[in-house]
Order: C-alpha cells, then sequence, then structure tokens
C-alpha cells in the first residue's frame, strides 16, 4: 500500500521557520520526483519545489531563497525547510510522488496533475 504522511506543520509567526516531513511507504522515492504543493483557501493548488531523482531542484519564485526541498533516500522521506515565512505562506501543504519518465528528470513548473500519490496534507499558519 503506497502512503505518503505529511508532518511538521503549524503556527509560527512572520518570520519564523518550519520543517515539513513526508514519510513515504510502499516504494522508494529514489525512484521518482517528489514535490510540494501548497493550497490556501480560494485559490489553486501550487507548486513549491520539485526534487527530481538526480537530486536538481526547483522552486515557485515567491519561496525561492526561503525554503528547499530535499530528500533522504535511506530513511525514505522528503523534506521542506521553510525560513522567513510570511503570511502568504499560509496555506495546507501536500508533498507528492510522480512516476513519469517526464517528471523523472525534469523540473519545470509543476502540475499537479503530474503527479500520482498524494499525501493528506498538513497546515502551515503564518500570522503577522
Amino acid at each position: 500500500q503506497v502512503q505518503l504522511v505529511e508532518s511538521g506543520g503549524g503556527s509560527v509567526q512572520t518570520g519564523g521557520s518550519l520543517r515539513l516531513s513526508c514519510a513515504v511507504s510502499g516504494y522508494s522515492i529514489s525512484f521518482y520526483s517528489m514535490a510540494w504543493f501548497r493550497q490556501a483557501p480560494g485559490k489553486e493548488r501550487e507548486g513549491v519545489a520539485v526534487i527530481v531523482i538526480d537530486g536538481r531542484t526547483n522552486y515557485a519564485d515567491s519561496v525561492k531563497g526561503r525554503f528547499t526541498i530535499s530528500k533522504d533516500n535511506a530513511k525514505n522521506t522528503l523534506d521542506l525547510q521553510m525560513n522567513s515565512l510570511k503570511p502568504d505562506d499560509t496555506a495546507m501543504y501536500y508533498c507528492a510522488a510522480s512516476w513519469s519518465s517526464y517528471r523523472r528528470r525534469n523540473i519545470g513548473p509543476l502540475d499537479p496533475d503530474e503527479y500520482q500519490y498524494w499525501g493528506q496534507g498538513t497546515q502551515v499558519t503564518v500570522s503577522s
């Protein structure tokens, strides 16, 4: 049974930090593109960060320089270190995995439809 379970969300003040984790079971993340998405109320789900099988990463412009995506193939976990948080970062954050041949080797713009496995989400709330 393939499962992705996010953790680490919470409520912080502007400028604070959080580290999100995604524990994956049922497959090895080393063979998949892994990504973080987020969705705020009334908004579309947007890609935040992606890491492909060779370790290359890409980020949404809104988080570049503040967020870092990483994976631990041995532990089969995906992390998102979030620093200098802003109220606009408030959203439900989801980890996702894609097995498509394209996503395994490309770090281009993220489309939720390209990802087949999803976690249940973890809430991040940033107050002023």
